[in-house]
């Protein structure tokens, strides 16, 4: 097999399809048919080895998506922990009356936090503290329900695209 990548054999394969088709070129029926399905065979050879490839960096994608998703229940888990840690070492040192541990690693204190809003009931609260915030989610599907019904959707259409399935 030669060395031409995929988009240069169904170029060649278009070219010759083309020249090889032409009712004005006098070639034989057999000619025609055999360099025909010669080239389609390099095309299906090399289309072939590129879907291998194209696997095998699926697999690849997914290896590395499983190893994140593990990866991020293992980070959870241990600022999980952590936080467990300092609220027991928190809680201990209030719990004793200690404010203060200092040592030649680190310095260990309970401070105030700056006061926070605690709502206790939003019905309550004075309207001159509220904002009204409005979201806007379109929804494709009674979009696309729309159409296919026959209704016109402004700044909407169906569109049909296309992709390769490798089963």
């Amino acid at each position: 097999m030669n060395n031409l990548t995929l988009y240069h054999l169904s170029a060649n394969y278009l070219q010759a399809l083309d020249f090889l088709t032409d009712p004005e070129a006098d070639l034989p029926a057999e000619a025609v048919k055999d360099t025909l399905e010669a080239l389609a065979g390099e095309l299906e050879d090399k289309a072939v080895n590129v879907a291998k490839f194209l696997r095998n960096m699926e697999a690849m994608a997914d290896a590395i998506k499983t190893a994140e998703a593990d990866m991020a229940k293992r980070r959870k888990a241990l600022e999980n922990r952590v936080q467990w840690l300092k609220d027991y070492l928190k809680g201990n040192m209030e719990h004793s009356g200690i404010t203060k541990i200092e040592c030649p690693y680190f310095k260990l204190s309970i401070q105030s936090n700056p006061a926070s809003v605690n709502i206790l009931d939003e019905v309550a609260i004075p309207d001159q503290f509220k904002e009204q915030v409005v979201s806007w989610k379109i929804d494709k599907t009674a979009i696309k329900k729309a159409i296919l019904a026959g209704q016109s959707v402004a700044g909407a259409s169906l569109v049909n695209g296309t992709r390769l399935v490798i089963k």
